[in-house]
């Protein structure tokens, strides 16, 4: 898309979101099926860093804005208003998982996250974690699942600390390691190749 319809585009997403940001709660983009408007020079770098023609986006409350009518459909993400999408880059994972709590409840420890955008997610059946092998040096990655298809990549640190919080179970008759919240095991492991690594 040429640098002035891209700038169009956006600034008439940002306008239409303006507009409609004055209710509570997220936007309901699963319900938007706008005609698509083609591809805006916008990426989502791997540490959740926007950028807008290769320029960072300084405006904290202008990413947020954005974030909220992020869509993704299969493996594409767009920016999504009532009237139009546009497709943009996400290196990796759109969101990160930049801090961590742990509550004890009756039922076991409930894991609370915050995203580089300030969402809160409560880890459990709704929002899983899991664990890729990176290639090449064989590490996990842990993704956390925010909402409707969307990941946010959970930050070394606070990997760490989930490794720290894990245990051992069975998983269908195979020891694992892995890590609990609202009642769900998330396995990151065999536990035997934990026990090896350590």
């Amino acid at each position: 898309m040429p640098d002035k319809q891209a700038a169009g585009a956006l600034e008439s997403i940002t306008a239409e979101l303006k507009r409609g940001s004055k209710g509570k709660g997220p936007p309901p983009v699963h319900l938007w099926n706008p005609p698509d408007c083609g591809d805006i020079d916008m990426r989502i770098a791997a540490d959740g860093t926007w950028f807008y023609q290769k320029t960072p986006i300084g405006r904290p409350a202008l990413v947020k804005l954005f974030a909220s009518v992020l869509k993704r459909e299969g493996e594409k993400y767009y920016l999504v208003t009532p009237v139009e999408k546009c497709g943009i880059v996400v290196d990796d994972a759109p969101f990160l998982a930049v801090e961590m709590t742990a509550d004890q409840e009756d039922r076991g420890r409930v894991l609370h996250f915050r995203t580089n955008v300030d969402e809160w997610v409560t880890c459990g059946p709704d929002h899983a974690l899991r664990f890729e092998r990176e290639s090449g040096s064989g590490g996990l990655r842990p993704y956390l699942h925010v909402r409707r298809d969307l990941w946010a990549k959970v930050t070394r640190a606070l990997f760490y600390d989930l490794v720290a919080m894990g245990e051992e179970r069975d998983v269908e008759g195979r020891m694992m390691f892995g890590v609990a919240s609202r009642c769900v095991f998330f396995p990151m492991a065999p536990a035997e190749a934990v026990r090896d690594f350590a």
